[in-house]
């Protein structure tokens, strides 16, 4: 008999009702649910670390309060999310050289409560949140040799680019190891949800990762939504639809145009740079902002859209197909492009799902990672290549766009014939003591939250997993073997969130 909680997408349950067993058994039901069932890890975190670091042999004492180690589990075959927990003190039998999905979250569980997964093969910070570890201190993997030499790179780049320092251990211009050290955007966005909901905690979830405003609020709504009953009428289901598809469209054209100009095809770069502008000028005409902050709120939307505001927009999105599509027929069409895409920064099906890829990343690399399937029967079908390479995230991109621009299409014709409100409900208190989870399928991939009450029904414990947690080492993964001249146009062909990796 399965030890796991089976919920569905926005499903709660009593802590009390939460499943808990030994650590024996929560290491063989997880590993065997990601190794032996295709299940991956949405999320893994710890609740409550009162431990001294001094406890001898990993020991409680009855004095010392024991942590609760959570996982969530997405679990594709049976449409649903699995919840597991095991109490430790000090430290636990490490999952990751088993089940390499674990590492990050076994990294991070390490910095943020001292934790030790005991043999963890590679045990360094991933974000230095300990405010007594500066950025940049760290042991770094080195190799030994004439022709060996190590490039670092960041963490200050040039332009607009967010903090993050990249070393690459080469043997001439082969790269054969590169560290990926994070942590300079690191807020502290999860303490400050704690305490919530409050009037503070939209703003700080719609600027986790700012470019990915929408998707945020959908779980965080969904969560409030669900711990409330609260029923969203179909028209604001509609618009939420229309404008997490505008966030997606929006930032593939701008992943795509990038991509041209790394590789130096510029006409392609000039016309999505602008293009892209425009979309995101489409989501300001639904609720004045460009990347969709203030329309999402529990209940629906904060903004109505009329018939004229439809028809106008169905138009807009009309011409900006049509643009769209020739200047990516420039691209792809031409044979230097694809030369420079094609076997260029390879993660192979194995890796991906050994180390857990999720999105356009994991996708790209053959598996058909997706929240909009993975958690529901409506027969969602995802964009999968299986190349593993730029030439198939950019593929993927593509794909994804034409699926999304058919879907606003869709749903713009649909809102020209009612006017149905779909005005917002405010929540009442939350319920107590309760755990939340809810993931929607972002432009980047799974976004995550988890939601735990207090006695009070206020937010005891906030986990984020941003898309970019998981895929921060496929990138690694991508540039060995290569040559680090192909380190910009894999970097781009992932195009991950530092700020979303920070929380």
């Amino acid at each position: 008999m399965s030890p796991f909680l089976t919920l569905k997408n926005g499903g709660s349950c009593s802590m009390s009702a939460l499943p808990q067993c030994g650590m024996d058994e929560f290491r063989s039901a997880s590993l065997q649910a990601v190794n032996q069932e295709q299940c991956r890890v949405s999320a893994f975190f710890a609740l409550g670390n009162n431990c001294p670091q001094n406890t001898q042999k990993g020991e409680c004492t009855k004095e010392v309060e024991k942590s609760l180690l959570v996982e969530i589990l997405l679990d594709p075959q049976q449409k649903c999310l699995r919840v597991l927990s095991t109490e430790v003190c000090e430290k636990y039998p490490s999952l990751t050289a088993e089940a390499p999905a674990f590492h990050w979250f076994e990294r991070e569980l390490f910095e943020e409560t001292g934790i030790l997964p005991e043999g963890h093969p590679w045990l360094k910070p991933i974000r230095f949140a300990d405010k007594n570890r500066e950025p940049g201190v760290t042991d770094y993997f080195t190799m030994e040799g004439e022709a060996v030499h190590e490039v670092a790179v960041g963490p200050v780049h040039a332009g607009v680019i967010e903090p993050g320092h990249f070393r690459f251990q080469c043997m001439g211009e082969d790269v054969f190891s590169l560290e990926i050290e994070l942590g300079y955007q690191h807020r502290g966005i999860e303490k400050m949800l704690v305490g919530g909901p409050d009037v503070r905690t939209t703003h700080i979830l719609e600027t986790a990762a700012g470019d990915t405003s929408v998707a945020a609020m959908l779980n965080y709504c969904g969560i409030l939504e669900a711990l409330c009953q609260i029923e969203v009428p179909a028209r604001g289901v509609a618009l939420r639809r229309i404008a997490l598809e505008l966030e997606r469209i929006a930032n593939h054209i701008g992943d795509l145009g990038a991509l041209a100009g790394d590789v130096a095809f510029l006409p392609t770069s000039s016309f999505c740079g602008r293009i892209r502008g425009d979309f995101l000028n489409m989501t300001a005409r639904l609720c004045g902002n460009r990347f969709g902050r203030g329309l999402v709120v529990p209940g629906g939307v904060r903004y109505e859209l009329d018939k004229a505001g439809a028809e106008e927009l169905l138009k807009k999105v009309q011409v900006g197909e049509k643009e769209l599509q020739e200047a990516l027929s420039l691209m792809f069409d031409e044979p230097t492009v694809l030369d420079r895409f094609e076997n260029t920064g390879v993660v192979s099906t194995e890796t991906a799902r050994q180390i857990g890829l999720v999105g356009v990343a994991g996708r790209a690399s053959g598996l058909a990672v997706d929240c909009r399937g993975d958690l529901s029967e409506n027969g969602f079908v995802p964009a999968v290549e299986q190349g593993g390479d730029v030439l198939s995230r950019a593929l993927v991109r593509r794909r994804e766009l034409e699926a999304s621009l058919a879907e606003v299409k869709g749903l713009l014709e649909s809102l020209r014939g009612g006017e149905s409100r779909s005005t917002a409900v405010l929540p009442t208190a939350l319920p107590n003591d309760t755990l939340c989870v809810h993931l929607t399928e972002a432009w980047r991939g799974e976004i995550c939250h988890v939601a735990i009450t207090d006695g009070q029904g206020r937010f005891r414990r906030v986990k984020i997993v941003d898309p970019s947690f998981h895929n921060w080492f496929g990138l690694a993964m991508a540039l060995r073997n290569q040559q680090i001249s192909d380190f910009p146009i894999c970097n781009k062909s992932f195009n991950l969130s530092y700020c979303g990796h920070d929380l």
